[in-house]
């Protein structure tokens, strides 16, 4: 069992900052694929990104790449998610997830098998 806890979401003004971080627990954080998916109301849920906690492999989709930064910490198991430049169309619930296959196998939510509970992004205009 894998435990997700995300924080650090909230309100603000577009071309503002905010960073979320994901609390891991449960399970070796260096042997996961960790990703961050978002999901705006009426619409399907999108993987952002994920990395590979046990080196350096990270990759983006192409809607937030150069605007939203995946990073991680393997001393405190925790994933973050740096987003910069946040427009109105950020708005959403965003969620981290864990692939606990040892690899990373894109960003369809199907292959993650853990999910945090989600926190509101709101960017007003």
């Amino acid at each position: 069992q894998v435990y997700l806890v995300e924080s650090g979401g909230g309100s603000v003004q577009a071309g503002g900052s905010l960073r979320l971080s994901c609390a891991v627990s449960g399970h070796t954080f260096s042997g996961l694929c960790m990703g961050w998916f978002r999901q705006a109301p009426g619409k399907e849920r999108e993987g952002l990104g994920n990395i590979l906690t046990g080196d350096c492999f990270t990759s983006y989709a192409a809607s937030v790449k150069g605007r939203f930064t995946i990073s991680k910490d393997n001393y405190q198991n925790t994933l973050y998610l740096q987003l910069n430049d946040l427009k109105p169309e950020d708005t959403a619930v965003y969620y981290c997830a864990a692939d606990t296959s040892g690899r990373c196998r894109g960003r369809v939510p199907k292959v993650f098998d853990y999910w945090g509970q989600g926190i509101q992004v709101t960017v007003s205009s």
